[in-house]
């Protein structure tokens, strides 16, 4: 399992080894620990929409 998380509306891939430094989500952010009210940054989908990447 990569860890990553990739959303189902437009197919951004979170990646905790990256994060979303912009929206203050830290490089090494599990995806258990990015803030329930983020959202995708490509189409604002909400992390309700993200499912594990393989």
């Amino acid at each position: 399992m990569s860890g990553k998380w990739i959303c189902t509306l437009c197919g951004y891939i979170y990646d905790p080894k990256i994060g979303d430094p912009e929206e203050g989500v830290e490089p090494g952010t599990k995806w258990e620990d990015v803030p329930e009210d983020w959202v995708c940054p490509e189409c604002g989908a909400t992390k309700d929409d993200f499912e594990p990447y393989e």
